[in-house]
């Protein structure tokens, strides 16, 4: 952890970095590609509409013995070729199931309830039977749509009045990129989805903003008064802004995964919580997306945007020749250096060379004397 905290204080000092800004081609190329496959997954496989949308009949039955393959089989023959989809609540064998048949409406539910009673060996007491219209699943499709029409307008206005209009398309272009990125692992893994679904899709987009907006808060305090300085480019202002809060993002994203991943995989896959593998999933997915889209999404494409700028781009011309200049005097300076090396050089091998070295006259005053010594 000590490690962790002093490569974090040296990023947020600018001692290291990496250079995100600089390869942004390659986070694009690979937001593009991952987009892509979520994309051709949705139109190939489509997603699997629950009856909150659909319209149907959901049959909660008490504990049996009978698998859930074996009670699909016998809901799609009860129900006259309906589809059904079966899920196992609870651990273990004997769990209690939940039956969902698409396109039923009132008059079929009775029939299909007491079928399948029969069919399980249960009572029809017991089992529990929800109906739900196609009406008002249309309806929550429509609500859905609606909220998160408005929550996108929302996020522009605000990010376009607290920061600016670039910062808030980039911050656009990576809640859709995150969207999208979900909605396609949906299609692909093929779960329900169910209003648990939209509020999962609604928080991860808060999640990723939080994300976002960090690294602009930082962008926009270290790029104030960016004309009045030479030392660097907006680019490199802004890959200086996101290592400063990498290991905040990275920390922070980790922390929220954690919980998330134990819903996923504990509550969803053992326990068999249907309403936690739609919420969990969305989550999960889209705040890994979300972080990710943060740092290679949004601030990148902030860096590209202004650097077109006609000022940007006057800043970048004057940081390049000032470094241009320091790098003619270095190289001035090194030439006159080495000019007097070499002389010190052929002074110390012409001092090898010399006669026999002179004595000072002081020495020679008590020579020819007797005693030799000076009076």
């Amino acid at each position: 952890m000590s490690k962790l905290g002093n490569i974090g204080a040296r990023l947020y000092r600018g001692e290291v970095g990496y250079d995100f800004i600089g390869k942004r081609k390659i986070w694009y190329g690979l937001s593009i590609l991952i987009t892509i496959t979520a994309i051709v997954g949705l139109a190939v496989r489509g997603l699997n509409m629950g009856i909150e949308f659909s319209g149907g009949a959901v049959f909660t039955t008490p504990k049996t013995s009978v698998s859930a393959s074996q009670a699909q089989h016998q809901a799609e023959s009860a129900a006259g070729g309906h589809q059904a989809t079966v899920q196992k609540l609870g651990g273990g064998s004997g769990g209690p199931l939940r039956i969902q048949i698409s396109g039923l409406d009132t008059k079929q539910a009775l029939p299909v309830q007491e079928e399948l009673a029969k069919d399980l060996n249960v009572q029809v007491k017991d089992v529990n039977t929800q109906l739900v219209g196609p009406s008002w699943g249309e309806e929550i499709a429509n609500k859905a749509w609606l909220g998160l029409g408005i929550f996108m307008v929302l996020v522009v206005l605000y990010l376009a009045v607290a920061f600016e209009w670039r910062m808030a398309l980039a911050a656009l272009v990576a809640l859709i990129h995150d969207l999208t990125i979900t909605v396609g692992v949906y299609a692909l893994v093929g779960f329900e989805v169910t209003p648990g679904t939209v509020i999962g899709l609604l928080t991860i987009l808060g999640y990723s903003l939080y994300d976002t907006v960090v690294v602009f808060d930082s962008l926009k305090e270290a790029s104030k008064d960016i004309t009045k300085q030479t030392r660097f480019t907006y680019s490199e202002i802004a890959n200086r802004s996101i290592n400063s809060t990498l290991v905040r993002s990275i920390n922070t994203t980790v922390v929220a995964l954690l919980p998330v991943a134990g819903l996923l995989f504990v509550g969803g896959g053992v326990l068999g919580a249907g309403m936690l593998n739609d919420i969990s999933l969305a989550l999960f997915v889209g705040l890994a997306a979300g972080a990710y889209s943060s740092i290679f999404i949004a601030t990148p494409l902030v860096a590209e945007l202004k650097s077109r700028e006609p000022q940007m781009k006057a800043l970048t011309k004057r940081v390049q020749a000032k470094r241009a200049a320091a790098a003619a005097k270095e190289a001035d300076q090194e030439g006159p250096r080495a000019d007097a090396e070499d002389v010190d050089a052929e002074d110390a091998d012409g001092a090898a060379v010399v006669g026999p070295r002179q004595q000072p006259a002081s020495r020679n005053r008590g020579r020819g004397r007797p005693s030799g010594k000076r009076r």
